[in-house]
């Protein structure tokens, strides 16, 4: 991560949805670089206080759908790392528009006002894996063909390809990282289907039942949040050799939701001396089909173009992951 970091020392640097998962973990690992730093929030949660920051960091409050956000944002700024987002499927396919108002419009306005303002600011963008749509066999690379059934994956894939028009049209450059299951320390998800590792580990400490719908079969890829941020900095660091692609980031390596939560439950024990249950239940009738999938992350392209790749196995990030949230 250190290599990458050299590269943001004195750029001016944009991050939106600061106070989230993945934006405060940047915050913090870009607080380490002498640079300046924008954060935005909605001011519902504020950014996380860098102790010994070496950076500059301004709080911006404002809401991404903001039709003028971009025009107050990005005077003098170098490159824009787009966190912002509702990250909910069952959200989306209940409330479309607002999910394609939050999720897509933003990075489209994002375009017109570099257009009108005559500027090309860097942009990486945080994709979703599931735009690829249901998968099967595994490990799924940057060849699959995109066949979205969500209007989350619809919205997020739409903000990608109007992100390679900013590349290869526009003289822009841009990168989207598509991210499998992100879990870590950090502030928990608002969204009852997101940051389920997490939750488990909350419930673990607790001492209540973690619970796993059917079987628990479906494979998933697990990444720790130390991890992603070092491939975003990659992604930023290595946008020349990078621009107009978007690559599948997750560990590589695949657990299945029952063996995952089994891990949780077991190191929790181990770390709190209290013991818990996995519990299996019937499989809610509105879930959505995405959840029946089989997926793990090829890395091998993003590795090759950008020298990153993950150095936590599961094992340490649940283990970092209990340890944060029992403290």
């Amino acid at each position: 991560m250190s290599n990458s970091l050299d590269y943001y020392r004195g750029k001016d640097i944009l991050i939106t949805g600061a106070a989230g998962f993945i934006g405060a973990a940047m915050v913090r690992a870009l607080g380490e670089v002498d640079c300046n730093l924008v954060c935005l929030t909605t001011g519902n949660r504020e950014i996380e206080i860098v102790p010994d920051s070496h950076a500059r960091i301004t709080n911006r409050i404002g809401d991404i759908c903001n039709p003028s956000i971009w025009d107050q944002l990005l005077e003098e700024i170098d490159i824009v790392f787009h966190f912002a987002a509702q990250t909910s499927s069952r959200f989306a396919n209940k409330n479309p528009v607002k999910d394609m108002e939050i999720n897509l419009v933003p990075v489209v306005r994002f375009i017109e006002t570099c257009q009108k303002k005559e500027i090309r600011p860097d942009f990486v963008f945080s994709g979703t894996v599931t735009q690829v749509g249901m998968t099967t066999d595994y490990p799924v690379s940057e060849t699959h063909c995109d066949i979205p059934i969500t209007a989350y994956d619809i919205s997020k894939l739409a903000a990608e390809k109007y992100l390679q028009y900013y590349s290869r049209e526009m003289g822009g450059r841009s990168v989207t990282l598509r991210l499998a299951n992100v879990y870590g320390p950090g502030s928990r998800s608002g969204r009852p289907d997101r940051g389920i590792l997490n939750m488990m580990a909350v419930n673990a400490i607790a001492g209540l039942p973690l619970t796993v719908y059917g079987d628990g079969d479906y494979v998933r890829d697990y990444i720790y949040i130390d991890d992603v941020v070092g491939a975003f900095l990659a992604a930023g660091a290595n946008i020349q050799h990078l621009n107009g692609n978007y690559y599948v980031v997750g560990s590589g390596k695949g657990c299945s939701i029952r063996k995952m939560a089994e891990t949780v439950a077991d190191l929790a024990a181990r770390l709190t001396d209290t013991h818990m249950d996995v519990h299996h239940v019937p499989v809610p009738k509105d879930l959505s089909q995405i959840e029946f999938r089989h997926f793990v992350a090829d890395t091998s392209r993003f590795r090759m173009d950008s020298g990153w790749k993950p150095a936590f196995s599961l094992q340490e990030g649940v283990r970092c992951t209990i340890e944060f949230y029992k403290e």
